[in-house]
């Protein structure tokens, strides 16, 4: 089954250093062409980045959960309540 996938262009102008370091990169990496080797590059990063930034949305949001709980800690629950009794008394044992 032969996938029909949608494709989209990209140009970019680079100085002449850069493409000579790009394809000299293309090369030793053995990829196909410089084409090849520039998308895959810059998907990579952009995966990379997007990862960083979900990582550091996520943890910002636990951060804020975490100190929400302790700045206004909820009731304890009768099971918490009956732990620290049995705590106390063997305490006092």
């Amino acid at each position: 089954m032969a996938t029909t996938e949608k494709k989209a262009r990209f140009d970019a102008r680079i100085s002449l250093e850069q493409k000579l370091l790009l394809e000299k990169a293309t090369h030793i990496g053995g990829y196909k062409s410089l084409s090849d080797f520039v998308i895959l590059a810059a998907q990579q990063r952009a995966k990379e980045l997007i990862e960083e930034n979900e990582r550091t949305i996520v943890s910002k949001r636990d951060g804020e959960i975490f100190f929400d709980a302790v700045i206004n800690p909820g009731n304890p629950n009768k099971k918490l309540l009956g732990t620290a009794e049995s705590y106390k008394a063997k305490l006092s044992q």
